[in-house]
């Protein structure tokens, strides 16, 4: 297991699900622990620290240095005092792992405003703010003349960087997380902070309403076990893993894909520019049977995991 021994890491959403197994996977190697979590409910409403404490009292029985943070990472302010807290509490900042977030699904033509403003705030939001002001703390110990290694480990989604029907708003959200990634990793990498990012898969109370009907494996493997994201995140932690960054994995059980994004593929070209009547008899030449975007579980299939149904 990679050495994590005198670093300090945030894991946000640490109270329950992929982000609880992140914490005891980051304690396991040696780092100190902030658990976040707001403890609220699925979609986002009220709030119950007993999670957070509960994942801070396991660490702790490891023999591992914890402590609780209840601050809401879509809060500026509050993403200042989650920063601060580690700095002061735990020693410094070397690892953040930006997890927490919710759900309102619902499909395009009934989604109401506060359901689309509420899941970009907390995924995308939430990204950013712990992540501003961790890079400035960064910022300056590497101006001061510190050798700063730090990490960043966002979380997007199958949803996002695949598409799923029924969830504008989050897949909106966690593509746009994987976009955060890219170039949060161009700006940072000057300082000596890495910044990638995960697309995850696991059964969890967010996927329950995917993954509700499939019970988990009586004994044997189980592919969708939230703790089988977790040693991505300690490897990408280590120092070794330093040149790194701007990346997104796919993770499915044992699978882990490093996924290319955006590329440039059917190429439309007219030396000096297209008329529209031109440019559409070509793409009917090209697409004779129309040309529609590829399905969460065919992406999942060609990202090397299985989709639900196979399981």
């Amino acid at each position: 297991m990679p050495k994590l021994e005198g670093k300090v890491a945030i894991v946000t959403g640490a109270g329950r699900g992929i982000g609880r197994e992140h914490a005891l996977a980051l304690a396991r190697a040696g780092a100190k622990v902030l658990v976040n979590d707001l403890g609220a409910s699925l979609g986002g409403e009220g709030a119950d620290v007993t999670p957070a404490q509960g994942i801070v009292a396991e660490i702790r029985a490891l023999g591992c240095q914890a402590s609780v943070n209840a601050d809401d990472v879509a809060d500026f302010a509050g993403a200042k005092r989650l920063v601060g807290q580690a700095i002061e509490e735990l020693g410094g900042l070397d690892i953040l792992v930006n997890n927490a977030g919710i759900l309102r699904d619902r499909m395009l033509v009934n989604m109401e405003e506060d359901e689309w403003d509420a899941v970009i705030g907390v995924h995308l939001k939430g990204h950013f703010a712990p992540t501003r002001h961790a890079a400035a703390y960064w910022r300056e110990r590497s101006k001061a003349g510190e050798q700063v290694r730090a990490r960043v480990i966002n979380t997007s989604s199958p949803s996002g960087v695949f598409g799923n029907v029924g969830q504008a708003n989050y897949g909106a959200a966690k593509a746009g997380i994987a976009a955060f990634t890219v170039i949060a990793a161009q700006e940072l990498g000057r300082y000596g902070v890495t910044v990638n990012c995960l697309a995850p898969n696991a059964r969890t109370r967010m996927t329950e309403s995917a993954f509700g009907e499939l019970p988990p494996p009586d004994g044997g493997y189980d592919p969708l076990d939230p703790k089988h994201n977790s040693p991505i995140v300690v490897a990408l932690c280590a120092d070794e893993a330093q040149g790194i960054t701007g990346q997104v994995f796919f993770v499915y059980g044992g699978a882990v894909n490093a996924l290319r994004g955006w590329e440039a593929g059917e190429l439309f070209l007219a030396e000096e520019g297209w008329e529209p009547d031109a440019l559409l008899a070509e793409l009917l030449a090209r697409f004779p049977d129309g040309a529609e975007p590829t399905g969460m579980l065919e992406g999942m299939r060609r990202a090397g995991g299985r989709s639900i149904r196979d399981t």
